[in-house]
């Protein structure tokens, strides 16, 4: 390859650290607001010096916001874990055509699935007449297999080699043998990707929760947001200490920010590495 000049790369080098400089200002923003002390978050000022914990404490200690992070990591994490599980074994049973009677069938349904969709309503009706109203399975089972997660996850099943099934079969492993013990080791990072995909989309459910919830001490943090800063309602019992004046809006609406968004960022670094990692390195050696 050409190596660029001295100029080009300086240029391109301005233009990344410009971009991730736009991206990253509303992150610290908020982040810094949401630390600011109230004098001089009342003052509006831009570039807060003096700091502060108190829209924290205020915002956990009504309880409200504490409760709609428990109920997010939980659907988050049972949805993710059946979303995997529903998602890889249907994917492997549609990589078999040839022997699973009616693959293709259902696999001409996933697709059509992608394209036309019930609407509000019927879906809204369905939930009801299987008795989900009000419950947190309303936030998992509507969502619990992606069409095209599931496409990807089948395409990329379809790429593994033969050859290990092959000799696996002659060795007297079944089915589930083989997808157990060779198929989801061989696709760790398929896995991991759908499994961030999963987890933000659960995380950040929102409608369904607005549609089907209607206990606020069911509500994921994303309904708690919307209330809480879009709406402005007041937060009950969030006033730490009832002889001083509460926090700012602006502090805890940028401090519930940060507890909504914090959780769902810190699992990037962790699944990061899967996206690029090679899953047929030294699997088949010829």
């Amino acid at each position: 390859m050409r190596k660029t000049s001295r100029p080009v790369s300086t240029l391109k080098a301005l233009v990344i650290t410009g971009i991730c400089l736009v991206m990253l200002y509303p992150i610290a923003y908020v982040i810094v607001m949401s630390l600011a002390s109230p004098r001089q978050a009342r003052q509006g000022v831009l570039f807060p010096t003096e700091f502060s914990l108190d829209a924290y404490r205020a915002i956990f200690s009504g309880g409200v916001v504490t409760q709609g992070l428990w109920v997010s990591f939980l659907v988050t994490a049972t949805g993710t874990i059946l979303s995997l599980a529903m998602t890889s074994t249907l994917a492997w049973g549609l990589t078999r055509t040839r022997q699973v009677p009616g693959a293709r069938v259902v696999l001409v349904l996933v697709l059509a699935s992608m394209f036309f969709g019930a609407g509000i309503i019927p879906n809204y009706l369905l939930v009801k007449q299987l008795g989900l109203l009000d419950s947190l399975w309303s936030l998992i089972l509507p969502g619990l297999i992606s069409a095209f997660n599931l496409v990807v996850m089948r395409n990329f099943f379809m790429e593994l080699p033969r050859e290990l099934m092959e000799s696996a079969r002659i060795d007297g492993a079944g089915e589930w043998r083989i997808f157990l013990r060779i198929v989801l080791p061989l696709s760790r990072p398929i896995l991991a990707v759908m499994g961030l995909f999963y987890a933000v989309g659960y995380w950040n459910s929102y409608f369904n929760a607005l549609i089907y919830i209607n206990d606020p001490e069911k509500w994921p943090i994303q309904v708690v947001l919307q209330q809480y800063v879009i709406a402005a309602s007041p937060i009950p019992g969030m006033t730490p200490n009832p002889d001083a004046p509460p926090p700012p809006a602006i502090t805890l609406q940028m401090a519930i920010i940060v507890a909504a968004t914090l959780p769902i960022l810190l699992v990037y670094p962790f699944v990061q590495r899967y996206f690029t990692s090679g899953v047929l390195t030294g699997a088949i050696k010829g």
